[in-house]
């Protein structure tokens, strides 16, 4: 008798388990009709992009994207909408740059330099030096101060093309552009450049952070991205002769911090309100485009995140929270300070995802959380077949709200597809026109349907 209870209940919680799929099921569905049909995420790029452009933290255009989500936030309609105060760098390219090889005297090559951010200027007349090419901080070592003072250093160290997930390249490769100046000052560089971050040969140098880690300010040497096609001429060039001259000159500057904001809206909870669910990506870029993929797209998918759910009628168990983020490139400004209130004013987030890999075809999302929640969540998996997401993986979630992560809140990436991204990512080429208005919707049903399913997680 007992065996026969059991077994009834477990039927019958199958049969519930499998009703809840299927309903779920048509609601993502509409999601994605809604999505496809009717989106409004290419319509907001487009003005972010084309109307406002690159925004850098501290600059006008940062300024006037923080009153354009605002604004946009409220046309949706949302139950409040806010901006949070937060401090973030300023600085400044000033005027172009300009980098030339002499391989004999007066014989000269351009090639395409930009400043990588947070560097000094050089100086006024720029900098001439001959050339020491190395591809990691060992080899730097190795060559040691003797042969390195008075020398521009060339950090030569590919990304790994072979890697499929072209983020985990650009992990093993970044920290020459990011601790590169600092290592090679110390051995008395005057100069340091940077191959650019990508696995496409091209003629865009990739700007990005880097830092002086505690340097004074005597000590710190100016530093520039080159782009791939420069930087193989360049490492072929010294190949033939070890004695040629780089000259740079670049005229950035570090200015003291100024007031910004992280713009928030919610549609507040109708059982479990104190529970929040964050959505968003950061609304600060680089300069040199106008920050489509990086990470205009990750701004407006979260923006339709809110949107569809509003439009669609749906009225969410948990509080639904989007957050555009201050100063993601040059700080983190917006997500720890962000982290930082929601513990002083005792805020309980449930889960975050955030969208920060460009707007390409959707493949996965990534979940930053125990391995029992892991398989829990992975039930929902197979509602995103037919859409084309291929899995959810154990992995990182963001930069963004990585401060968040405690030993309760569940943590996720949107995950489109990486083989594009690093094309675009921190250069002049990362424009709208590179934008595919389809796939930018998809992520944006895709993002939509996964905080409709969790929003039903656990009650």
């Amino acid at each position: 008798m007992k065996y026969l209870i059991y077994s009834l209940v477990l039927v019958f919680s199958c049969s519930i388990y499998s009703q809840d799929l299927n309903n779920y099921s048509l609601f993502i569905n509409k999601i994605y009709d809604e999505a496809l049909s009717n989106g409004e995420s290419y319509e907001r790029l487009d003005y972010l992009s084309n109307q406002i452009g690159g925004r850098l933290s501290g600059s006008i255009n940062y300024e006037r994207s923080v009153k354009w989500g605002k604004d946009e936030l409220d046309l949706i309609g949302l139950d409040s909408v806010w901006l949070q105060p937060v401090m973030t760098p300023k600085w400044v390219r000033g005027a172009p740059e300009y980098a030339h090889i002499e391989s004999t005297p007066g014989n000269t090559i351009s090639v395409p330099i930009a400043a990588l951010g947070g560097s000094i200027s050089t100086p006024s007349i720029g900098i001439s030096a001959n050339v020491v090419e190395v591809k990691s901080f060992d080899e730097l070592a190795s060559i040691g101060k003797d042969s390195i003072s008075g020398k521009i250093v060339f950090f030569n160290r590919k990304m790994d093309p072979t890697l499929i997930n072209t983020f985990q390249a650009y992990s093993g490769s970044v920290n020459q552009r990011t601790q590169g100046a600092s290592k090679a000052a110390k051995f008395g560089a005057v100069g340091v450049i940077v191959r650019s971050m990508t696995t496409t040969l091209d003629d865009y140098p990739h700007t990005g952070s880097m830092y002086y880690d505690g340097l004074t300010l005597n000590e710190r040497i100016p530093a520039a991205a080159i782009s791939t096609n420069g930087a193989d001429l360049l490492s072929s060039m010294l190949s033939l002769n070890p004695n040629i001259k780089f000259f740079f000159r670049q005229n950035s500057k570090n200015f003291p911090d100024v007031l910004s904001y992280n713009v928030i809206g919610q549609i507040d909870g109708s059982e479990r309100a104190d529970e929040i669910i964050l959505v968003g990506g950061h609304l600060d870029s680089w300069d040199l485009g106008d920050g489509s993929h990086d990470d205009g797209a990750g701004i407006v998918q979260s923006m339709e995140v809110l949107r569809i759910l509003k439009v669609l009628n749906y009225k969410p168990k948990r509080t639904i929270r989007v957050v555009l983020f201050a100063n993601e490139e040059n700080g983190l400004r917006g997500g720890n300070k962000y982290a930082e209130l929601a513990k002083i004013n005792n805020e309980s987030h449930f889960f975050a995802l955030e969208s920060d890999a460009g707007g390409f075809t959707p493949r996965a999302f990534s979940f930053d959380t125990t391995e029992s929640e892991f398989k829990s969540l992975k039930k929902y998996e197979g509602l995103f077949k037919q859409y084309g997401i291929d899995s959810f993986v154990m992995e990182g979630s963001g930069a963004d709200i990585g401060p968040l992560k405690d030993n309760k809140v569940i943590l996720a990436g949107f995950r489109p597809d990486p083989q594009r991204y690093f094309d675009y990512h921190h250069a002049a080429s990362d424009t709208f026109d590179k934008i595919n208005k389809r796939e930018l919707e998809l992520g944006a049903a895709a993002m939509t349907a996964l905080v409709y399913l969790i929003d039903n997680y656990k009650l």
